[in-house]
């Protein structure tokens, strides 16, 4: 995923607060004594480069997460939905994750013409996508993860970016997809520039501001950040258990 200028960075995570779908929770291990709030972790794949660290901390923590998939470049040189990927996606399955669609081709969808969407790729190019096109798109990484676990997606998704539309935000209701945003103090910034943004004031910044019912989001590797925020997790996961927050999976009722 390109990083944002960290002006519109913040102000897209702010605007994108309201897109989040109000959606039944399936509980993780709790934390140590009396819960006083519940917080939704969730990774967008990225490049996939701190997929296995990720993984870790949240096994030593006994932390579910729900993660959202689409088929991106990784930094081993192939993509996130590829076959050489399965055995990672099948131990995140046994884990008891939940898991989520972020479109195939991780394009951001534009703007609303008549009943259509424009929809940019990550190369530049524009296509103009109708609802059935759009439910394509979510489709393509339910399809995949099928075939490399056993298991579908749950029927959520988080648009790349958190850009919709409303065409796009209908087509996906549609097809059986709710929309997964973020909430403002979720905005970990793990895409902004570490210069600007470094890892101590973003992790300060979240045990901050994060409060009861927040999603929070980042990735499972970030092209642009030259000091990655992944290996904060762990001190952001005890943290948040030291202030008494539990953490569950977004899921869907059936």
């Amino acid at each position: 995923m390109m990083a944002l200028p960290a002006p519109l960075a913040l102000a897209l995570a702010l605007a994108l607060a309201t897109t989040s779908v109000a959606i039944s929770a399936t509980p993780a291990a709790p934390a140590a004594g009396p819960c006083k709030g519940t917080l939704y972790l969730t990774f967008d794949t990225g490049n996939m480069r701190h997929a296995e660290l990720i993984a870790d901390t949240l096994a030593r923590h006994a932390v579910k997460a729900t993660f959202f998939l689409a088929q991106e470049k990784t930094l081993r040189g192939d993509h996130a939905l590829d076959a050489s990927w399965a055995p990672y996606w099948q131990a995140r399955v046994a884990e008891g994750h939940a898991f989520g669609s972020h479109t195939w081709r991780h394009g951001s969808f534009r703007e609303d013409t008549g009943a259509q969407v424009r929809y940019r790729l990550m190369d530049g190019r524009s296509e103009t996508l109708d609802a059935r096109a759009v439910c394509d798109e979510l489709k393509g990484p339910d399809t995949r993860f099928q075939e490399l676990t056993g298991r579908r997606l749950d029927p959520l998704w988080r648009a790349p970016g958190g850009r919709t539309t409303p065409n796009a935000l209908a087509a996906a209701q549609a097809c059986g997809y709710r929309h997964v945003g973020w909430a403002p103090a979720g905005f970990l910034g793990d895409e902004l520039p570490s210069q600007t943004y470094p890892n101590e004031f973003l992790l300060q910044r979240a045990l901050d501001r994060l409060k009861d019912g927040d999603i929070v989001m980042a990735h499972l590797g970030i092209w642009s950040r030259k000091d990655p925020f992944a290996p904060m997790l762990d001190s952001l996961i005890s943290g948040l258990k030291g202030k008494g927050f539990c953490f569950a999976t977004r899921r869907t009722q059936p």
